[in-house]
């Protein structure tokens, strides 16, 4: 069967696959196995080479994908890759080889492809570039054929240039001006110009990719520091609404995020950087409402079921599973509990 909308037909161009050996590099091509073997082959070869993770394809008959892989040196690899649509999500597995425990820098070339991590997605177009973890859960989704250049950067690499990488991944580099627009012109060179680079000068050009790259994101951390002040003061808003409408009992994500003309994904990532969500943020607090009318003489005249209603909860067993689950105990014994202490 052929499909015209896949790169089963539009291999590397000779001389990309004539420089392999010559510099060291290897070829991992889903064409070389048979039909029915394909999926399972490119999961244990991307886990092994990359990450742990599942692959999805739309059809599975025209699964295509085709990965070069060429050495640097510190262990940094330049991979250009081709493919079909497919989907790739991180398994909940630790990485099995040291070669793993790394970043992945990402140069789309033709395409569409989108990147989630961290509570952010990022869209990217021909020419854009983004970063990942590749040890921390992600996903990778794109719609149909595309190309990539996919260079692999050990994590120590990167953290001792730049601190807390894991808040620019999943984040767009610009590549449109400054050092963003250098880094992928120079990758994009690279790649272009392996038949005439011996494998010295192939090498020599590894540090000077990840100095650029290091340059590119730390033009995002200087956006994101502009960002800071806004992002505070939206999670702030956030806080305060909810204090104020605790006790209604039709406070879902939905009503918050239109009362406060922002969206829902948008307060989950707020919440993301203080390691919760929207939801939880929001059980907490009905549970620390709860246990201060448990806790208190002035509320003794009150039903448990009043206190959690008064809280916001409308489901007693709900209430009572999570608050033993925060406070280990029940609703009762805390009451009893804080009603039987003696005083000072």
């Amino acid at each position: 069967m052929e499909h015209s909308d896949s790169y089963s037909a539009s291999r590397f161009s000779s001389n990309l696959l004539a420089n392999l050996e010559r510099l060291g590099g290897q070829r991992l091509c889903t064409e070389e196995q048979p039909i029915n073997q394909r999926l399972e082959w490119l999961k244990e070869v991307i886990g092994r080479e990359y990450a742990n993770v599942d692959v999805g394809t739309p059809d599975q008959a025209s699964l295509y994908n085709d990965m070069l892989i060429y050495p640097w040196q510190q262990g940094l690899r330049l991979s250009p890759i081709r493919s079909n649509a497919i989907t790739i999500e991180r398994l909940p597995k630790e990485p099995e080889h040291v070669s793993q425990d790394c970043y992945f820098g990402v140069l789309l070339t033709e395409g569409q492809y989108k990147l989630e991590q961290g509570g952010r997605e990022v869209f990217l177009k021909p020419g854009e570039m983004t970063i990942y973890d590749a040890t921390e859960p992600h996903r990778v989704t794109t719609p149909g054929p595309f190309s990539k250049v996919l260079i692999s950067i050990p994590r120590f690499l990167l953290d001792e240039r730049i601190a807390n990488i894991s808040r620019l991944t999943a984040t767009k580099l610009s590549t449109e001006h400054g050092a963003g627009a250098i880094t992928a012109s120079m990758i994009s060179s690279t790649i272009n110009q392996l038949e005439l680079l011996d494998e010295a000068v192939f090498q020599a050009l590894s540090e000077p990719v990840l100095e650029l790259f290091t340059l590119s994101l730390f033009e995002v951390v200087g956006k994101t520091k502009q960002m800071s002040r806004y992002r505070s003061q939206a999670l702030i808003r956030v806080k305060q609404f909810i204090a104020c409408n605790l006790t209604s009992t039709g406070l879902k994500a939905d009503v918050i995020a239109s009362a406060l003309g922002l969206s829902v994904r948008y307060i989950n990532n707020l919440f993301n950087k203080e390691g919760t969500s929207l939801m939880r943020y929001l059980t907490q607090q009905r549970l620390a409402r709860s246990r201060h009318y448990l806790a208190s003489a002035l509320y003794h005249h009150l039903s448990i079921t009043e206190l959690a209603m008064q809280s916001g909860f409308t489901n007693m067993a709900h209430f009572s599973r999570a608050f033993r689950q925060a406070y280990g105990m029940s609703p009762r014994a805390y009451r009893y509990h804080c009603q039987n202490q003696p005083e000072n």
